[in-house]
């Protein structure tokens, strides 16, 4: 009985997932690490690719993948354009750690906080790591939740079908 439960659950996050892509981004205010208000509505990249990252402070797969994409995002930026917006969920307990967490680690990334879990739940992220491409209209092209080692640079292949105007059959 559980291997079949299991399995629904699944099945649940594959049909969750592919119902997602082609969605745009909503409307919803976050904070900056400096406790401005600014609104998704505002994340542009001049028709370029965005890399939108769920992430927080206590998740170790987080942190390695987006530690891993800052070793190549200079690379990245100058061949494709990307942008990285790392987008962190954690709660209001620990969001005060969040500002000297990523500038101890170096990320040259636009970090934002959901500090009420609205962009989080609009986009239906249940799990961190989160990851979502968005094209050039601000649409989700591709997403994926977890991490391995070398997953950036399965992602930074799908960026550059993005950037060059290719679609994503992942």
């Amino acid at each position: 009985m559980k291997k079949i439960t299991l399995l629904f659950f699944a099945l649940g996050i594959g049909i969750s997932l592919t119902a997602q892509t082609g969605r745009s981004i909503p409307s919803v205010e976050l904070k900056t690490t400096d406790g401005k208000t600014v609104n998704t509505s505002a994340f542009e990249n001049d028709g370029k690719p965005i890399i939108l990252s769920f992430w927080a402070t206590w998740c170790k797969p987080c942190i390695t993948e987006l530690t891993n994409m800052a070793e190549y995002y200079d690379d990245w930026r100058k061949e494709t354009g990307v942008k990285i917006i790392a987008v962190s969920i954690d709660d209001a307990r620990n969001q005060a750690r969040v500002a000297p967490f990523v500038l101890g680690k170096g990320w040259d990334y636009e970090v934002y906080l959901d500090l009420n879990s609205d962009l989080k739940r609009a986009l239906n992220v249940n799990l961190v790591p989160h990851t979502f491409l968005l094209n050039g209209n601000r649409e989700v092209v591709w997403q994926h939740n977890s991490y391995s080692e070398g997953d950036e640079l399965r992602l930074y292949e799908l960026v550059k079908k993005v950037a060059s105007g290719s679609p994503v059959n992942d």
